[in-house]
């Protein structure tokens, strides 16, 4: 059954807004090669996103003759703000951009253990209120926060997770209460960093991979097919309970110890480090375990050869990483593992070929293992790219005229 004309509208104008945000400002004559439309179909739906506050002329395109076709259209990007959060254990991360991604202001909160919920969350909502003030940004249009622990897929809402700090549960409230009029949502860390290395990093040719998070804790993303995979209750990837062998207990319903995470998690890496006679960071988080992480890739071969202790560091942890990985293969045989967070980041293609070898030598299944082109930062950057899809998906949908 052919399209009505007003859903052939629609479809046009999101077709050539997409266009607009991939490729960037783009003549009314370009609009017509890279679409396929008719160039009175284009002229129609460049007049009407134009009425509709969604694209301008942004210069010309140098053409000898002028007119209505050497203008130059570009997205409108200060139509919304944005706003993309980072909520660690430890405080949170911030920044605001426009519609089309361009980051504004950048912020950080640090929030200490001791903190009460509320002083909390009035930090971490002071530090978006500063980094939009910065951006000169009147309002927020949409904000998305990533944070650990299990997102309820009913309600989107932060479940309990054990070892977590209160003031995580109450901050989209509090953020919907204090920016009125935003769109707050709330994603895994682990699922946002996944799309982010999806669409940015080192994941970009893959439709079928699993991303391994390796940071202050540990978890997984699947991606099967391009899409992303929650799971029944949200809690898809929650690798850090997996019971793995060499651990002296088993993990339990409210606390991983004794899972995966207690041979892969920050505190493990650093306690690792100091066990082979490496120099010990001054913190075990995440940023810590991938300094020790990164101090040994620079003392050992190219090939990971050697006796040394910075060798042996990165053998036993490229052993550990390998169990928890060839539990995931053996389930879901992705083909592609990434190494994300900050301790895969600082393993490099060295670590990553460690893990990629040990996994030959487990399974049958053939595995390419990669490291994350985005580390930690993934989270803000795919915490940034759902909120623009979402403010996208609203925006560019202008009302029939």
């Amino acid at each position: 059954m052919p399209a009505s004309p007003s859903t052939a509208r629609a479809i046009n104008d999101r077709l050539a807004l997409r266009l607009l945000q991939q490729e960037g400002p783009l003549t009314a004559g370009r609009l017509k090669q890279l679409t396929g439309l008719s160039r009175p179909t284009v002229a129609d739906l460049v007049e009407r996103l134009t009425v509709s506050g969604l694209i301008t002329v942004v210069g010309e395109s140098g053409e000898v003759r002028r007119g209505p076709n050497a203008r130059v259209y570009g997205i409108v990007a200060d139509r919304a703000h944005l706003a993309a959060l980072d909520v660690r254990t430890e405080g949170v991360l911030v920044l605001v951009s426009d519609l089309v991604g361009r980051v504004l202001a950048e912020a950080s909160a640090p929030i200490g253990g001791d903190t009460g919920t509320e002083p909390a969350v009035e930090q971490a909502v002071a530090a978006v209120e500063s980094a939009v003030k910065e951006a000169g940004a009147d309002r927020l249009h949409t904000v998305g926060i990533g944070a650990p622990g299990l997102i309820d897929p009913a309600t989107g809402d932060l479940r309990d997770s054990a070892g977590l700090p209160a003031w995580h549960r109450s901050l989209a409230a509090a953020l919907q209460d204090r920016l009125p009029g935003a769109r707050v949502t709330v994603e895994n860390e682990t699922n946002l960093a996944a799309l982010a290395e999806q669409r940015e990093g080192a994941a970009q040719d893959r439709d079928t991979f699993v991303l391994l998070w390796l940071g202050h804790g540990v978890g997984a993303a699947v991606v099967l097919d391009g899409t992303l995979r929650r799971g029944a209750s949200g809690g898809t990837g929650e690798i850090g309970f997996l019971p793995v062998p060499g651990t002296g207990t088993l993990p339990s319903a409210t606390d991983c110890d004794g899972g995966f995470h207690s041979l892969t998690g920050a505190a493990a890496v650093v306690t690792l480090a100091a066990e082979c006679g490496l120099p010990t960071p001054a913190t075990a988080d995440g940023p810590g375990a991938a300094e020790a992480v990164r101090g040994a890739v620079a003392e050992t071969a190219p090939a990971g050869a050697g006796d040394g202790p910075a060798a042996r560091f990165l053998h036993t942890l490229a052993d550990r990483i390998a169990v928890g990985a060839a539990s995931v293969v053996a389930v879901l045989d992705p083909g592609c593992v990434v190494l994300g967070g900050e301790v895969g980041q600082a393993g490099g293609a060295l670590l990553a070929g460690l893990v990629e070898a040990r996994l030959r030598r487990m399974s049958p299944l053939a595995t390419e293992v990669r490291a994350s082109n985005l580390g930690g930062a993934a989270v803000l950057r795919g915490a940034l790219l759902t909120a623009r899809e979402r403010a996208q998906d609203e925006l560019f949908a202008p009302p029939e005229r």
